[in-house]
């Protein structure tokens, strides 16, 4: 045998140890260091990392042993890719282009700590550390904007789960399917329109001055019309159930998928010992849905210093008397974009946003942990 198949053996002998050392027996040739440098990084690739070995876990060298190629690690990255590499292509286009749209920009957050001008780009603009975000911080907009996110999504988020399992139930408990599909489509139909053209059916329909419906509605019962352009105090309702009524069919069917897995001998052991619909919606459908309750409502909480821009700036537009109770996030960074072209402080006001939100999903995944286990999303 010759010293390269030595060599082999020493390196195979040398990952088979009983501990979790990592020699190369005695040879000390500049070959074997190159070779065993390389194995290392192919056993950490192959989820094989010398701190987690264990005696059984072996690679046979391709390039030296007459037979076997490098054996997989069933907890490796590549052995489930190799094992799902097809579900893994089909993915490949959607995670593509979350990078693209996600991630790739994340080197584009310098702008909030530099005093960003075009001219001289982001890199070579000076950098001026927190003062943008002092300056949000400082300025009468902060409170204003983010309790007005705040108290809107909160709203939104709680309105919405109580709507969509409700409406989840109920059609749960239809019994003619048909009936039930034409129910669930109805509802789901919203969720398809625009954040602009339902702002706008706002403004110009249901809640004009002259010819709303809802002005024509007061009229028609002797009630004095209200000025809603100029009336901030009901718009808060407004949005909160405009925001239920177009996404309630959409959670609703999340609900319904969950229903659906619940296994039916539940209900006929229920049936047996005499529960009626209700008990069963109460101590049965109810206690089970609760984890897919929590899931949603944890995704939510993670956008909750995010506004619905396109339906809050359709109802407010250039309206200033609607700002105490509407102006959130989105339309004062829209506003100081546009009007003083400020992309550092918008910047800064966006990470801020977004490290709420972060915190805001782990500090209710955590709460929801020390509950129950099983109500983790991670």
């Amino acid at each position: 045998m010759g010293s390269r198949w030595k060599a082999a053996g020493r390196l195979v002998f040398g990952f088979e140890g009983v501990n979790s050392t990592w020699s190369v027996g005695d040879s000390q040739s500049p070959t074997d260091h190159f070779l065993f440098q390389a194995l290392k990084i192919t056993q950490y690739l192959l989820g094989n990392y010398p701190g987690y070995m264990r005696p059984h876990y072996h690679m046979q060298i391709p390039f030296f042993a007459e037979k076997g190629a490098i054996t997989l690690n069933k907890n490796g990255f590549l052995y489930e890719i190799k094992r799902n590499w097809g579900f893994y292509l089909m993915a490949f286009p959607a995670m593509f282009i979350v990078f693209l749209v996600a991630y790739l920009p994340y080197p584009g957050l310098w702008i909030a700590f530099v005093d960003f001008h075009l001219i001289r780009g982001i890199w070579t603009s000076d950098f001026v550390g927190f003062d943008n975000f002092r300056f949000f911080f400082n300025s009468i907009h902060f409170t204003r904007t983010t309790f007005n996110t705040l108290w809107l999504n909160i709203n939104t988020i709680f309105f919405l789960t109580t709507v969509s399992v409700t409406i989840a139930l109920i059609i749960n408990e239809l019994r003619h399917k048909q009936l039930a599909r034409l129910y669930q489509n109805a509802i789901f139909f919203p969720f398809f329109l625009s954040s602009i053209i339902v702002g706008h059916l706002l403004v110009y329909l249901l809640f004009a001055h002259d010819a709303g419906l809802a002005n024509r509605l007061l009229a028609f019962f002797d009630i004095e019309p209200i000025r809603w352009h100029h009336t901030a105090s009901p718009w808060v309702r407004i949005i909160v159930s405009t925001n239920v009524w177009r996404g309630a069919g959409y959670t609703a069917i999340v609900y319904l998928a969950t229903i659906a897995g619940i296994d039916e001998e539940i209900y006929e052991s229920a049936s047996l010992d005499g529960a009626g619909r209700i008990q069963k919606i109460r101590y049965l459908t109810l206690p089970l849905m609760v984890p897919a309750i929590i899931t949603m409502v944890l995704l939510s909480l993670g956008g909750v210093l995010f506004g619905d821009f396109g339906l809050i700036f359709a109802v407010i537009d250039n309206r200033p008397m609607l700002f105490p109770s509407l102006d959130i996030i989105e339309t004062f960074v829209f506003r100081s974009v546009t009007q003083t072209v400020d992309f550092s402080t918008s910047a800064a006001v966006g990470l801020y946003q977004s490290v709420v939100g972060f915190i805001m999903v782990v500090g209710a995944n955590w709460l929801s942990k020390r509950i129950d286990r099983s109500y983790g999303l991670f």
